[in-house]
């Protein structure tokens, strides 16, 4: 059901989309065409060349662009800075397409390469979610903690990682994903603020683009009309470049974590959904509500509900079911599909775990096999490799 519903509203949400740039820029592009052949046949008439000729050159011309050659050649497409520039946009999954590979052999290593690269690139922007959703509960714990002091419910002498009996404020709690996601957004805003001034200095684009450039890049969209560092020269260049790498990879990694905490909103509000329109009289509705239930621990106006982790001998769980004993066998792909890359129930489990220091049940066999605890898809993977490995 909730499969259904989300794709019946991403097909919504992408019909009112083009219906909404479709009346934005169909009279530009119409526009833009008039004055277009309008150009032609002036440049035909003047110059005395047939039109059938004149579009057999500009389709070269057009064959040319697409290979990187420019008639002003701002800088090399493929010395050392312009190839790096290139797989930072491959592995990021950017992909401007101003520069691509034109042999066979560039194009075969870019398969190859990109593999690996994208792969270990979600790995590191993974890794830095769950580093930052910890640094995040830990201010939000020490915040929670002065107040608490101010309001005299907090001991004056009460340490961290002190009994915690008789505490009863801060039993319990937890930070709130919503702040998560309004910390992060603010973070995101400002540094796409602090970006875009630095391409209207150094690039000349007026802020509206520079503002539009960073959401397209750290979305990794990557369309390519606006692409930054092109230009052979700038003032201050070396600084220019390492500013712009440090903006593009702060960006991105910041984007993507905010991207998938509003993932976890968007399925707060499809089980509200769900829950509000579901079938009481059908016992199947029933089965399924009840199933949805186990696997999620968030509704919108509930609190989550805490249930005793199911554990093996080692310790080892499963970090994206509560409740359940982990079984022996590899992941399925229909299960690794189901999870979101961000679950609800393991941000929430972080963040209570990093806010009341909790040490993770982590069991030594997995730390020696060089499995850890990670988010999401990638954590019920790891957590069932790590106990598949053990047993072997």
């Amino acid at each position: 059901g909730r499969f259904l519903l989300l794709a019946a509203l991403i097909a919504a949400y992408l019909s009112a989309g083009a219906t909404v740039f479709s009346a934005l820029e169909s009279p530009s592009e119409a526009a833009a065409q008039l004055r277009w052949n309008r150009t032609l046949h002036n440049f035909s008439r003047i110059f005395n060349i047939s039109l059938p000729e004149l579009r057999a050159f500009l389709r070269s011309y057009e064959a040319a662009m697409a290979a990187g050659i420019r008639v002003d050649a701002l800088r090399p497409r493929w010395d050392f800075p312009g190839a790096f520039y290139f797989v930072g946009t491959v592995v990021s999954t950017i992909g401007f397409g101003m520069t691509t590979p034109a042999t066979v052999a560039g194009k075969v290593f870019l398969i190859v390469y990109g593999l690996f690269g994208c792969a270990g690139t979600i790995l590191f922007f993974n890794l830095f979610l769950e580093r930052i959703i910890s640094l995040l509960a830990f201010i939000m714990k020490a915040c929670h903690e002065r107040q608490l002091r101010r309001s005299g419910l907090l001991p004056p002498n009460f340490r961290r990682g002190s009994a915690m009996a008789g505490v009863g404020s801060l039993i319990g709690w937890k930070p709130s994903v919503y702040h998560v996601m309004l910390i992060l957004g603010i973070f995101a805003v400002t540094l796409s603020c602090c970006a875009s001034a630095m391409y209207t200095f150094v690039e000349g684009w007026n802020y509206i683009d520079s503002l539009y450039y960073c959401f397209v890049t750290f979305s990794t969209i990557g369309f390519g009309d606006l692409v930054s560092s092109q230009n052979a020269v700038y003032q201050n260049q070396g600084l220019y470049r390492f500013g712009n790498f440090i903006f593009i990879l702060m960006g991105v990694c910041c984007i993507y974590s905010l991207f998938n905490v509003i993932s976890i909103m968007i399925k707060q509000l499809l089980n509200w959904v769900l829950k509000k329109f579901e079938c009481r009289c059908c016992p199947k509705c029933h089965k399924s509500s009840a199933r949805l239930g186990r696997r999620n621990a968030i509704t919108p106006g509930a609190r989550l509900r805490r249930h005793k982790i199911s554990m093996d001998a080692d310790g080892q769980y499963d970090s994206d079911t509560e409740g359940r004993r982990l079984s022996g066998e590899m992941i399925s792909m229909r299960e690794l599909m189901a999870s979101n890359k961000v679950s609800l129930a393991i941000l929430q489990k972080q963040l209570s775990e990093t806010a009341n220091g909790y040490p993770r049940n982590v069991c030594i066999n997995t730390r020696q096999n060089g499995f850890s605890a990670g988010v999401g898809a990638l954590a019920i993977m790891n957590n069932r490799l790590a106990e598949t490995s053990d047993r072997r």
